[in-house]
């Protein structure tokens, strides 16, 4: 430990925003990310700031030159190192009292009740198109009692959603069985973001191809996530009141300067949502199409 180190001068200027006491149980409790790039990795950082105390992290990957535009810890020196290992550094720099468990292989069906055990609270840090991973770590939530948080990092602003244990589950909103996986793309889209405030302004149709998961990406984006997951992380590790979950949603779209709240009964069965999936797959073919004849 730093011998300069001293929590209670480290994260005073949080005090006001929360009381004292409230500040005693963020450094109390333990929070659960899976995934440590473009928003797991800042989703780590911002709540280590907000002195969370304990963290359990998992993620397989390294660094690699396309993640320099959204990822926390994506810098040359740390070109090809795990990503879990450079992302724990840099919390434990910010506080080096933390306690953490590490998951190098990731988190799936095998360790999921392990890597959440003790924790107060789940965020969703995981690939966009990591269904069958997410799949396992929201079920094992619910089934556990640990509310879920998942901010999708969309365009130039955030869309959010919180899963609560009493509340609608994961699969039961998003309708992911029986799909293949560029239909749970689909789903998983337009359920994080029925308004779709994003789609007006991609400049280029052609980065997005669902098919060879792969889409554009901005640092904006994954900044926006981590401010409103830091917010929710307060509003329920510390049981104030206000939580809003599945099947009600926000996006906040900083460069259309607009914030939506959804509310989608049934989730993506919803009649409004059905017919947002139709158009989306209609959407989807012709901007095929275009790269085709292009």
């Amino acid at each position: 430990m730093h011998a300069e180190f001293g929590y209670e001068a480290a994260f005073s200027r949080n005090i006001g925003w929360v009381t004292e006491a409230e500040q005693r149980t963020l450094r109390a409790s333990r929070v659960a990310i899976a995934g440590m790039g473009g928003v797991g990795g800042v989703h780590l950082l911002t709540l280590a700031r907000l002195g969370i105390g304990a963290f359990s992290i998992a993620d397989f990957d390294t660094f690699d030159l396309v993640n320099f535009n959204r990822q926390a810890g994506a810098v040359v020196s740390s070109l090809g190192r795990p990503k879990l290992d450079t992302l724990a550094a840099m919390a434990a720099d910010i506080n080096p009292e933390l306690d953490l468990r590490r998951f190098p292989g990731g988190v799936g069906l095998s360790n999921v009740e392990e890597f959440l055990a003790d924790a107060a609270l789940y965020v969703d840090g995981l690939d966009f198109f990591a269904f069958e991973a997410r799949r396992a770590v929201f079920a094992a939530c619910r089934k556990l009692g640990i509310p879920a948080v998942t901010a999708a990092p969309l365009g130039f602003g955030a869309a959010v959603l919180v899963f609560a244990p009493e509340g609608m589950s994961f699969d039961d909103y998003f309708c992911f069985d029986d799909c293949d996986d560029e239909e749970m793309s689909i789903r998983f889209l337009l359920g994080l973001s029925p308004r779709m405030l994003q789609r007006g302004y991609l400049a280029d149709a052609s980065r997005v191809n669902l098919a060879e998961r792969r889409g554009p990406s901005t640092i904006v984006a994954c900044q926006l996530c981590a401010g409103v997951t830091g917010a929710e992380a307060v509003r329920i590790l510390l049981g104030r009141p206000g939580l809003r979950p599945a099947p009600h949603g926000y996006q906040f779209d900083a460069y259309r300067q607009r914030m939506v709240k959804t509310w989608r009964p049934g989730g993506n069965r919803n009649p409004l949502q059905r017919l947002a999936l139709w158009l989306a797959r209609g959407q989807l073919a012709r901007m095929k199409r275009a790269v085709q004849t292009s």
